[in-house]
């Protein structure tokens, strides 16, 4: 009889622990393909060509590359020689729609031990990203891969 009360426990946890677990996954997890970067006043953002991915992990990473390609670009403090990349942590609040990474690497070295705080949209497998303060004036649009 113990046994039956012990497996039917057992039975109740299996079916019930789903439930009371913690490992419930953001929608910006995953790998994402830029599909628009817009820069310019905000208000008056235009397409401008570029490419990269993102990829957010389970694990609480960020990864970022991106390229214009006019290799004769103006470096921003983002991008060297035309290409962006960096790497770090990352903290999703996905109540606010706000992650934040802390660069722990980056192609341009100043970026390193700074944090970026970011806006983000995911509507199916589009994602919209734009900065906290709409002054930056800028919006890039990706989609799922």
């Amino acid at each position: 009889m113990n046994s039956l009360k012990i497996l039917a426990a057992g039975l109740m946890l299996a079916f019930t622990s789903p439930a009371f677990a913690s490992d419930a996954k953001s929608p910006i997890i995953g790998t994402w393909r830029m599909t628009t970067l817009e820069v310019g006043a905000a208000g008056s953002l235009q397409a401008i060509p570029y490419s990269g991915e993102l990829v957010f992990t389970q694990a609480g990473t960020l990864s970022v590359q991106a390229m214009n390609p006019d290799a004769n670009a103006a470096d921003t403090p983002y991008t060297t020689k035309a290409y962006e990349a960096y790497y770090g942590p990352v903290e999703i609040d996905d109540a606010k729609n706000i992650f934040a990474i802390t660069v722990e690497s980056s192609l341009v070295r100043d970026l390193i031990g700074q944090r970026l705080e970011r806006k983000f949209e995911v509507t199916g497998d589009k994602l919209v990203i734009s900065p906290v303060d709409a002054a930056e004036g800028w919006r890039v649009s990706y989609d799922r891969f």
